[in-house]
């Protein structure tokens, strides 16, 4: 099972929208996977709601992808409190990760996945090598909400083939 992580908590966010775009894609494959929104799930604090998080999400999944936006030239915090609240070992130790970045900005938030990258790899895990950075975000054509613009979509799609197999 993958789970995909929006990682914000902002809402109406670009990030939820390509994370989204990754959810219909893996559905159209007929992959299993969940969408794990941190926006409308409670992460910032170890409780019953965080526990169920913990039991849905994050302890079943084999591959994470995770698509976050640049926040101070990195990662936002609520990702980093998902994984602090989570334990580490059950949630994260020896499973695979698929990194995309989303920012406003022309480097789609490099230096955020690097950062994150380093975090994971803390934490037992592999990460992909093709970690997609997605610039100029609020630029892309979407209808509905709903990535639409071409390009994005085939990048997208050929990570998610790469990530199949990895």
């Amino acid at each position: 099972m993958i789970t995909i992580v929006s990682g914000t908590n902002r809402p109406g966010s670009n990030t939820s929208k390509i994370a989204k775009a990754y959810f219909q894609i893996l559905n159209d494959l007929q992959i299993d996977c969940k969408f794990l929104s941190l926006e409308t799930n409670t992460v910032h604090t170890k409780n019953a709601d965080f526990e169920r998080v913990e039991n849905e999400f994050l302890i079943p999944a084999q591959k994470f992808i995770f698509v976050f936006p640049e926040y101070n030239g990195s990662f936002p915090g609520i990702l980093k409190l998902m994984i602090d609240n989570s334990d580490v070992s059950m949630c994260f130790h020896n499973k695979k990760a698929l990194l995309t970045g989303v920012a406003a900005g022309r480097a789609g938030n490099l230096r955020g996945m690097e950062h994150f990258t380093g975090s994971l790899m803390h934490m037992k895990m592999t990460v992909h090598p093709n970690r997609l950075p997605i610039s100029l975000v609020h630029k892309l054509s979407y209808v509905d909400d709903v990535l639409s613009d071409e390009v994005t979509l085939d990048v997208i799609k050929s990570q998610i083939q790469e990530f199949l197999t990895f």
